[in-house]
């Protein structure tokens, strides 16, 4: 069963060429290979050890279930197998008889009678042993093919194996981890790693992480290079970047040239307007993470704050991978706690790492001022090192709490020289969101997200950032 499911290239010996105590063994795999669900089980198995090894303890209980079934088939089998092995002594048998004879006939071909007899004697055994396994094969043959219920067990148990592969290909792409990763990936690391990733606080929400990347993919696939914002309509203008097709089209025509071009002297070519948005940063994408108690209320479809909050997170963190940026996340509760996990630009970021990132939470109450004063610090930081300036910050709470003036003095002139946005997501708070709140008056772009089950409620921010 692990080579049906890992050899790229399958081909089932002919019934005719097993053993009489093995053909029970071949209707069971042939049952399993013909299914339909088996083509899609090799799809995630073939050339991966580890996947056809997993394919196989998926299906062992099945298995152990139909060899149970079929005791009474083997049985026949095994006494075919006796009797033919018994055929091929007696066979023997008469071929030894039959040189002795030979050694001992004499010049006009005749035969000492007691070796006749036993020529005799060894060709009736023959006949009656061969004909014995004959039949024998015959009736473990039909056994073989009769064991109740094993085409429809060894369906379910190659839908079962295919299910198991299948879940287990999801939850990986869904904390990102590649194939390639995998293939590189050393047996025992990647079971530890199959069990963390079902065991671990988010694993049930490994469907929702992978929508968010998800989503996060189609945003990065519509951003269009070197436009100045959404567009919204046409005006009037020079800039030959932004031409719609038909000033385009006139440009195209001799005789409209120079009509093109004394438009273009005064401005009045027809291109498209956009509504302004600034352009992305390059300085690093930080992650600020609410893990007070109340992040573990859950909404619609049972999904937690916290779930949503994570899965954003790491969507981020994709996103600023593919943007070749850094990427922080820090995670806060009350003042005196927080964690920071940092991902630097061009380095891998081990999926270890990323799992004690999405695991980790804090507990306790809630302060806005203390993630958003280390984010600050790892930007002046960054600028300090590399002129790295205009990063990008998105702070994920359920709450709403007060900031000094003193500190907001610091952080507005700090936002003056480092030139960062700060993107707010209020979870499940739609108070904190409000016009007024102190988290309107410290963010460049705030929403509310009421629905924990959409992905999209956040599809903007992936587009601007």
């Amino acid at each position: 069963m692990f080579l049906a499911a890992y050899k790229p290239g399958l081909r089932l010996r002919e019934l005719a060429e097993m053993d009489p105590s093995r053909l029970v063994n071949h209707h069971l795999v042939t049952a399993l290979v013909e299914s339909p669900d088996f083509a899609e089980l090799r799809r995630e198995t073939v050339g991966d050890p580890y996947a056809a090894a997993l394919a196989v303890l998926a299906q062992s209980g099945a298995l152990r279930r139909m060899l149970e079934r079929s005791q009474d088939a083997r049985g026949r089998g095994e006494r075919a197998a006796r009797d033919r092995r018994a055929a091929e002594g007696a066979a023997t048998a008469v071929a030894d008889a039959l040189r002795q004879a030979a050694e001992e006939a004499a010049e006009d071909g005749g035969v000492p009678a007691p070796t006749a007899d036993a020529l005799h004697r060894a060709i009736a055994a023959a006949e009656a042993t061969g004909s014995a396994a004959r039949l024998a094969a015959q009736d473990a043959a039909r056994g073989a093919a009769a064991v109740p219920g094993l085409k429809a067990a060894a369906h379910r148990a190659a839908a079962e194996a295919a299910e198991a592969v299948r879940e287990e290909s999801v939850l990986m792409r869904a904390w990102g981890v590649g194939s390639g990763e995998l293939e590189r990936m050393p047996y025992a690391r990647r079971a530890r790693l199959a069990e963390r990733l079902r065991a671990g606080r988010l694993a049930r929400w490994a469907e929702l992480i992978g929508r968010f990347r998800q989503m996060a993919d189609g945003e990065r696939a519509r951003k269009v290079e070197s436009t100045a914002g959404e567009l919204v309509g046409v005006t009037l203008g020079d800039d030959l970047s932004r031409l719609i097709p038909s000033e385009l089209a006139n440009l195209g025509l001799p005789e409209l040239r120079a009509v093109f071009a004394a438009r273009y002297a005064a401005g009045e070519l027809m291109l498209y307007d956009s509504r302004g948005e600034r352009p992305t940063g390059r300085g690093a994408v930080i992650a600020c993470v609410d893990t007070s108690h109340s992040m573990y209320a859950a909404g619609p479809g049972g999904v937690t704050r916290e779930a949503w909050s994570k899965a954003c997170a790491l969507a981020l963190l994709d996103q600023a991978r593919h943007a070749g940026r850094d990427f922080v996340g820090i995670l806060f509760s009350a003042e005196d706690r927080i964690q920071v996990f940092r991902f630097p630009a061009g380095r891998s970021a081990g999926i270890e790492q990323v799992l004690d990132f999405a695991e980790t939470f804090l507990g306790g109450g809630t302060s806005y001022q203390a993630p958003l004063t280390v984010a600050r610090e790892l930007l002046e930081e960054d600028f300090d090192g590399a002129a790295a300036t205009r990063g990008d910050i998105v702070m994920i709470t359920d709450d709403e709490c007060g900031v000094t003036e003193e500190w907001t003095r610091g952080w507005n002139e700090a936002r003056r020289v480092l030139g960062f946005r700060l993107f707010g997501l209020a979870v499940g708070a739609p108070g904190a969101a409000e016009a007024g709140s102190v988290l309107d008056a410290l963010c460049d772009n705030l929403r509310s997200i009421e629905d924990l089950t959409d992905v999209h409620a956040a599809a903007d921010l992936f587009r601007l950032i």
